[in-house]
């Protein structure tokens, strides 16, 4: 008889024995049924509030640990409780035929159970962005999983004849190599102890696979642990066929499989030397360094060091995450080819290197309070990692790495946040500060040229002569230094019939000045920095030759890399609002703590009418009542080419005690915008893709109403992702989503020589609304009070970026406040405040029309209604600085956080449709299946009355 149509009937039986017994489909529908109250129930998908499937495969171990006993507990074990099992040794046949085929129907029935579960990837598919790639690597990891869990199953049945015995001892077995690796048991132990334990584990490969990452080393577990218990299952059986006494052929056989189990052992041991045999199939390789981070690394000079400091104990949350820094450390290495050395190092047992950790780099043990059965206590415990190159280093602890969640029943949950974008961060920060060793012209890779367009001697006043003079000592005195990246080029408009004046005049707007007002000697005095990209003008300010060294090096730094930016930063003044007291929610704590963490902040003054001259970007967030001088000082700020984002709408939020209102704000900007070419509307959009927002609401019963706090589907709350993020525009090609709270409608008229770009717009389904009440309230039937039935429906733009020349929205230098606050002698000393006209072609403005975006009140309630941390208005904001200032090293990696895929707000109804619509789809499938086979049953029939006839 040919092996392969032996394997095919045993296979067929097999499968036949299943589904003609009742307890087959009983078993089915209740694994369906048992995913899907674990995905539903236990983990609470919706509340949970995150667009994967994580919750099904964190179960799926053990689930499959009885699904795969229950499959095997009767395979042998009743063979040889009926006797038949004495037939098959007795036939002339290889038993390992009869064990591969009774295998692989088994497999086929774990296939067919998974499939099953395949309905709810493809719901959460249908209702947000899924990444597919963790989904068909968990399927992978949970049917070798279960696969494995067969081959012991068929291992201990084959040694009873009692399927209950052979059903406990397969739990047992199962849930050992369970156990291995699971936090339950690790707890007990650490340091390398743990680490071993979870090689061991099957759990613990099981979880590595299902975060998307398919390493080969993971895979050979899996296929080891099945052909080591399919082999001695095979020498099981093979024993029954032996006499009593002991032969050579029996001795070959112990020694077979001995040398098989062993090899495979030692197969698994020997992969464990090449870590780098992977493949993260996540969307955006989140398991993976990203471009930006090779790029860095191939820059490296001299040896890198990495070097974590983890404690052997540690908080049971925290432990969990160690061995992933581990992995991503070890990346590192590996694409560092040798320049990056990466070490592991427990204080604790180590004093020396204890000693080192707190005098050379203040790196400390923090306490956590753990607990146990018997006690509570407190443990001190590393959790930092040292990035050093040369003499510069850079500190990491546990707050720079954890993202900590609210699960379900209020327990915390303990995250890596984003562990690359810091770590590369802090390379970049160290080989930056080693490279420039305090000279700036190290990191300029282009040719920068000062022009200076000054008039003759007898066209300037004496103080301009000797500032002249001066800046043009200094900026000579550079050019030695400067590895022929800098000169200088004086240059007199009026020379040559005045072609230069003429010329300048048209590209940058300069104009001539005047010393006082009424003054008929005109003449040029301006500064600009250039390259073959852009060109940026330094500010003069009051012509103070102490000022200008200041002004150049904070202009060559725009040109150059790897120093740290500085970002003008102008808050909203404190104003009474609607009800007589300073308006609440615009506070921007947060933000001004991301924005420091990469760049220096100057919280800036417009009123004093000028920005200041170190100022890489000028970011303006929520403004008020802007006056003349403080529109001047962004317009010239503007003019220069400087990059200029602005956080404004006519409407903001408010609340007084439990009242939500939205409160008219006049920003003083919006005939600026206007001449920009850009228009907000005094409307507020709303959108049926909305987000839940912690609220008040009014509720009826009856004639009484009660107010309570719940979280609400909030229209005002927009959910802005898919087609709403421009996904070819650096600033918003990497976020997954974003939400923005109460904004207003925007359009662009381009005016010529300006280019736009869509950043931010909302869904087709928004509609507009002038009510400045925002309360919602529930009817009696649970109806929110917000409708967009009957409303205009259209997609409104948020967020757009311009760039070109842009002129300016004054004609002439607005007076100061006051002319008492003017020197006797001004008309004499220096010339009057210079007006320019016309930005440099690079130059960048940036609008998002919401007086609450980024908000730390907006951000704690979407933080509480959602259970997790969101940063998602801070990265768009740090994205468009750095694309603003030509840094995008990070860019690509600041949202590649692979937790940060948020469900759109859906009714509580619709909820419930989804959920039991699964329920149902459940059902119709098992229906499927049971039609098929009844109809491969009767075909069957048919074919045997033909062949009997």
């Amino acid at each position: 008889m040919q092996p392969d149509r032996v394997l095919t009937r045993v296979a067929r039986k097999e499968l036949q024995l299943f589904f003609a017994s009742p307890v087959a489909w009983l078993f089915l529908a209740s694994f369906m049924a048992t995913c899907l109250f674990v995905f539903f129930w236990v983990e609470a998908f919706f509340a949970r509030n995150i667009a994967d499937v994580r919750p099904l495969f964190e179960w799926m171990p053990l689930l499959l640990i009885f699904l795969s006993a229950a499959l095997t507990m009767r395979s042998w074990s009743e063979e040889r409780r009926s006797g038949t099992l004495e037939h098959v040794l007795t036939l002339p046949v290889p038993l390992w035929q009869f064990v591969i085929g009774k295998f692989i129907a088994c497999a086929i029935i774990l296939a067919l159970a998974l499939a099953a579960t395949l309905l709810l990837p493809l719901t959460v598919n249908s209702i947000a962005t899924l990444d597919w790639g963790p989904v068909f690597a968990g399927y992978l990891a949970a049917f070798l999983l279960g696969c494995s869990y067969l081959a012991v199953g068929l291992f201990v049945s084959s040694r009873t004849d009692n399927a209950i015995v052979s059903l406990m001892g397969s739990v047992a077995v199962c849930g050992i190599l369970y156990l291995l690796g699971s936090d339950l048991l690790l707890g007990f132990f650490g340091g390398n102890t743990a680490e071993v334990l979870r090689l061991l584990g099957s759990g613990s490969r099981f979880e590595s696979i299902t975060r998307g990452v398919i390493d080969l080393r993971d895979l050979y577990y899996y296929l080891a642990v099945t052909a080591a218990f399919v082999a001695l299952n095979i020498y099981a059986l093979e024993r029954g066929r032996w006499s009593v006494q002991s032969s050579a052929r029996h001795r070959a056989w112990r020694l077979g499989i001995s040398l098989t189990v062993m090899n495979l052992i030692l197969g698994g041991l020997w992969l464990q030397k090449f870590p780098d045999l992977r493949a993260d199939v996540t969307q955006g390789k989140l398991y993976s360094l990203s471009q930006p981070s090779e790029t860095l690394l191939s820059q490296l000079e001299e040896p890198l060091l990495i070097r974590g400091y983890f404690s052997e104990r540690s908080h049971p949350l925290l432990a969990p995450l160690v061995p992933q820094l581990r992995d991503l450390l070890r990346e590192y290495a590996v694409v560092g080819k040798g320049n990056v050395r990466v070490e592991f190092v427990d204080p604790a047992k180590d004093g020396a290197a204890e000693k080192e950790a707190n005098e050379e780099y203040n790196i400390q043990a923090t306490p956590f309070q753990v607990a146990d059965r018997y006690q509570s206590a407190l443990v001190s415990a590393y959790f930092n990692v040292l990035v050093q190159y040369g003499d510069e280093n850079e500190v990491l602890g546990f707050s720079d790495f954890i993202e900590v969640k609210t699960g379900l029943g209020g327990d915390p949950e303990v995250l890596l946040r984003n562990p690359e974008f810091d770590i590369t961060r802090a390379v970049r920060d160290v080989l930056y500060r080693y490279r420039s060793g305090g000279e700036l012209f190290d990191q300029i890779t282009k040719p920068v040229t000062l022009r200076a367009y000054i008039s003759s001697d007898s066209r300037l006043p004496e103080l301009l002569v000797d500032y002249r003079d001066t800046i043009r000592a200094e900026a000579e005195a550079l050019i030695p230094k400067s590895q022929n990246k800098f000169a200088i080029d004086f240059i007199e408009p009026e020379a040559n019939g005045g072609t230069e004046a003429d010329r300048i005049l048209d590209e940058w707007g300069f104009q001539p000045m005047v010393t006082a007002l009424g003054d008929e000697n005109q003449f040029y005095f301006y500064l600009t920095l250039e390259d073959d990209h852009q060109v940026i003008q330094l500010p003069t300010g009051g012509f103070d030759p102490a000022d200008f060294e200041d002004a150049l090096e904070a202009g060559l730094r725009r040109f150059a890399s790897g120093f740290t930016r500085t970002v003008a930063l102008a808050l909203p003044a404190s104003s009474e609002g609607q009800y007589g007291r300073p308006p609440q929610g615009h506070s921007f704590g947060t933000l001004q703590q991301v924005i420091s963490q990469d760049h220096s902040i100057v919280m800036e003054d417009l009123a004093d009418g000028s920005v200041d001259a170190s100022a890489d970007l000028l970011i303006v967030m929520a403004p008020e009542a802007l006056d003349e001088q403080s529109l001047f000082a962004m317009d010239q700020y503007f003019m220069r080419g400087g990059t200029v984002i602005i956080v404004s709408s006519p409407h903001s939020i408010e609340t007084m005690g439990t009242e939500l209102r939205l409160r008219d704000v006049d920003s003083g900007l919006a005939e600026w915008l206007l001449h920009q070419g850009i228009s907000i509307q005094k409307t507020v959009i709303l959108d049926d893709r909305h987000s839940t927002f912690p609220l008040p609401v009014v509720r009826k019963v009856g004639a009484y109403e009660f107010r309570d706090m719940q979280f609400v589907d909030y229209p005002y709350l927009l959910d802005i992702r898919d087609d709403g993020l421009n996904p070819e525009h650096p600033i918003t090609q990497g976020l997954p989503n974003l939400t923005v709270g109460w904004a207003s409608p925007l359009t662009v008229d381009l005016q010529p020589g300006i280019t736009s770009q869509t950043l931010l717009s909302s869904s087709d389904d928004a509609w507009l609304s002038e009510a400045n009440n925002v309360m919602p309230s529930l009817d009696d039937a649970g109806q929110s009070s917000f409708s967009g039935i009957g409303k205009n429906r259209l997609r409104a733009n948020i967020g757009v970026a311009l760039q070109g020349e842009f002129t300016s929205y004054f004609d002439q230098v607005p007076q100061a406040p006051s002319a008492s606050d003017q020197a006797p002698d001004a008309e004499v000393e220096a010339p009057s405040s210079t007006l320019l006209s016309k930005s440099p072609a690079s130059t960048r403005l940036i609008v998002v029309s919401s007086n609450d975006f980024a908000s730390d009140q907006v951000l704690s309630g979407i933080i509480a209604a959602s259970g997790t941390q969101y940063f998602g208005p801070l990265e768009f904001l740090m994205n468009a600085v750095d694309w603003s200032l030509e840094d995008s090293s990070l860019m690509n990696i600041r949202s590649r956080a692979h937790f940060n895929r948020t469900l759109p707000a859906l009714p509580q109804q619709t909820q419930a449709s989804i959920e039991y619509g699964n329920y149902a789809a459940a059902l119709v499938f098992l229906l499927v299946v049971y039609g098929l086979w009844r109809l491969l049953r009767r075909r069957r029939e048919a074919q045997l009355r033909v062949v009997l006839a």
